[in-house]
């Protein structure tokens, strides 16, 4: 386990980061010990110094929901972090959303659907059948994810490990929300669907029962995640359930469209 300094060091390296727009080398190649735990902590307190400049949470997201990335990733759960004001990008139906390109190191799109909380969801026992009191409406959501640590080392192009990831903010840079709004009881969760095209081309496409088989069911894991830290899902917080498509890797000039049918599009470039 890394000491507390060592915990801060790496923090404040990915700050710097997240400032310059250079992605710094694999913690994990460096301190080959570290825990998942430590990788928790070092997201942990990169989120506390974005707090310190005056950020504010808005919610969190659910990473590594399919068993194919779990096992990729030699897991056996999903990882999650948190949502920053500063990430939120809002989309505004019949336009297209310019997203600054120079925000990021290395963005890939995801998508995913957001449940919007209308009252708190705490830990450690929550069910789906909570998380559906709880929720206020589903949406099509789009997560950017991007590399403040390299994806792949510079040297021996290995790729990052999950405690790299997890360090990272589980990978979390940006949030596209502003389509349509459902009741969570009122859709089939599982088959709710999305196309994703890009520069007019399909680049994916998908159904939300790649989540876990229903997105529900990590909002209620993740409350009880945070549970342990003494935390609680809140209110008005916007919880990112994990994506149901294969990141897709973003250029300034791309221009994204994701049609969720029934609920709507969200139609965004990168600029």
């Amino acid at each position: 386990m890394l000491t507390e300094d060592q915990i801060q060091t790496l923090a404040a390296e990915l700050q710097a980061s997240e400032k310059s727009r250079v992605p710094v080398e694999h913690f994990s190649k460096r301190f080959p010990g570290m825990t998942v735990e430590d990788g928790y902590r070092i997201g942990r307190a990169w989120v506390a110094l974005q707090l310190a400049e005056g950020r504010q949470v808005i919610g969190h997201k659910i990473g590594l929901t399919s068993r194919a990335m779990q096992i990729s990733s030699q897991i056996d759960e999903p990882d999650y972090g948190t949502l920053l004001d500063s990430m939120r990008y809002t989309y505004t139906p019949g336009q297209v959303l310019e997203i600054p390109a120079s925000r990021f190191i290395a963005p890939r799109v995801e998508v995913e659907l957001a449940f919007v909380l209308k009252s708190d969801l705490k830990g450690p026992e929550v069910g789906v059948e909570q998380v559906l009191a709880a929720t206020e409406y589903v949406t099509p959501a789009i997560e950017i994810i991007d590399a403040r640590i390299e994806q792949f080392d510079r040297h021996t192009r290995v790729m990052r490990k999950v405690f790299d990831t997890i360090s990272d903010n589980a990978a979390n840079a940006g949030i596209v929300i502003g389509a349509g709004r459902a009741d969570a009881r009122a859709i089939d969760r599982a088959w709710v669907g999305a196309i994703l095209r890009q520069n007019g081309a399909v680049e994916e496409t998908g159904l939300a029962a790649g989540v876990q088989g229903d997105p529900a069911i990590g909002i209620a894991w993740l409350a009880g995640k945070l549970a342990r830290w003494g935390e609680t899902l809140k209110a008005g917080q916007i919880v990112l359930a994990g994506s149901f498509t294969r990141p897709v890797a973003a250029r300034a000039g791309d221009v994204f469209e994701a049609d969720y049918g029934p609920l709507g599009k969200l139609a965004f470039a990168f600029v």
